[in-house]
């Protein structure tokens, strides 16, 4: 066992059973270099260099763009994160980094610069799933939840509907066979000439129409907790490319409501339904997409029917953070797990199971 690693082992069985653990966590999985001081569940900072503006004219993330991005970037976000925490490093006590899922050149800036970091302070590094801290963000925002509970996976690279049964531990119920939701939407504003990110603009656009266009429902008939969103992107591409074709104008306001009405009754449905299978009265919205007012309020209204708690993030916690991925890494530490080796290495194929 190399000096780093018993030292490093030895710090983080001193923090096990506390609550009070100074956290930084840092999170460069896609297009967003970003970086977060906790204490406890109290956020002392947060803060994100998002790339939107850089990826935008591309209509989607470049991955080597975004890795470059990340390299100029992390450094500084780190120090601001410190400093507007009003704390040194040699405050902090653990670090929590993403090492999947994600776009692997962007993972490895991070979990370079969180290895050396670690190395550097002889402190645990905790490696974080991306999914999970989703998940955990939920923590922060509301202290009194703990599992098990329900939770609803809505993000740009996952769907999926989980059993959260403890801190660090999960089963997937049912998830997308297919595109995810937020690939769904990308590709949906695409084809309606709306700007990346897609979620937001199709939302934004959906407020004046009404869902007056059919699309096709995934698994009809089929009892099933899993996702599929490609056939009714399928269906938005060839309604909108066959009014073109035949020289028709078509309400844009309308495709995008109906895209989003059916999309967020699917997950809304299934993630109510797993509640109920499972005998909850948790559920839980995490990822991106749970960032949308109508997702939102249709889990809230169905769950209330059946008795179910919803919980969700703010909207500024939805998208990818440094707190989701400290919360994240204090959780790892509830569930008696190990810190990282200094060898770790990204892993971009990462699962939320795993």
């Amino acid at each position: 066992m190399s000096a780093y690693l018993e030292t490093a082992r030895a710090r983080l069985e001193k923090l096990r059973g506390r609550e009070d653990i100074l956290t930084l966590g840092i999170e460069s999985s896609c297009d967003e270099t970003a970086c977060a001081v906790l204490r406890g569940s109290e956020v002392l900072s947060s803060v994100i260099a998002s790339q939107i503006d850089i990826h935008k004219r591309f209509g989607g993330v470049v991955p080597e763009i975004a890795s470059r991005n990340h390299v100029t970037a992390i450094d500084g976000v780190v120090r601001s994160a410190l400093n507007e925490a009003g704390v040194t490093l040699k405050d902090i006590e653990v670090i929590g980094v993403t090492y999947g899922a994600g776009l692997l050149g962007a993972l490895l800036v991070g979990v370079s610069y969180a290895k050396a970091l670690a190395y550097s302070l002889g402190i645990p590094l905790m490696a974080v799933n991306h999914i999970k801290g989703h998940i955990a963000v939920n923590y922060v925002a509301d202290s009194a939840l703990e599992p098990p509970y329900v939770c609803l996976i809505a993000s740009g690279g996952h769907t999926a509907v989980a059993y959260v049964k403890g801190w660090d531990e999960l089963e997937i119920l049912g998830s997308t066979q297919d595109d995810a939701c937020g690939e769904a939407f990308d590709k949906a504003a695409r084809v309606l000439g709306l700007s990346y990110p897609g979620g937001p603009a199709v939302e934004k656009l959906a407020v004046t129409g009404r869902p007056s266009v059919k699309l096709p429902r995934p698994f009809k008939g089929i009892d099933t907790l899993d996702f599929s969103f490609s056939g009714i992107k399928t269906a938005l591409i060839n309604y909108v490319h066959n009014a073109e074709a035949r020289g028709e104008e078509i309400n844009r306001a309308d495709v995008a409501c109906s895209f989003q009405e059916l999309v967020t009754d699917i997950m809304a449905d299934n993630a109510v339904r797993a509640a109920e299978l499972k005998g909850c009265n948790k559920l839980v919205i995490a990822g991106g997409v749970g960032a949308n007012k109508t997702l939102r309020d249709k889990v809230k209204q169905r769950a209330q029917r059946s008795g179910i708690d919803v919980y969700y993030p703010p909207i500024g916690l939805c998208t990818d953070n440094g707190v989701m991925i400290a919360a994240q890494a204090q959780c790892m530490i509830k569930a008696g797990r190990d810190c990282a080796e200094y060898d770790l290495d990204a892993d971009a194929s990462l699962t939320p199971e795993d």
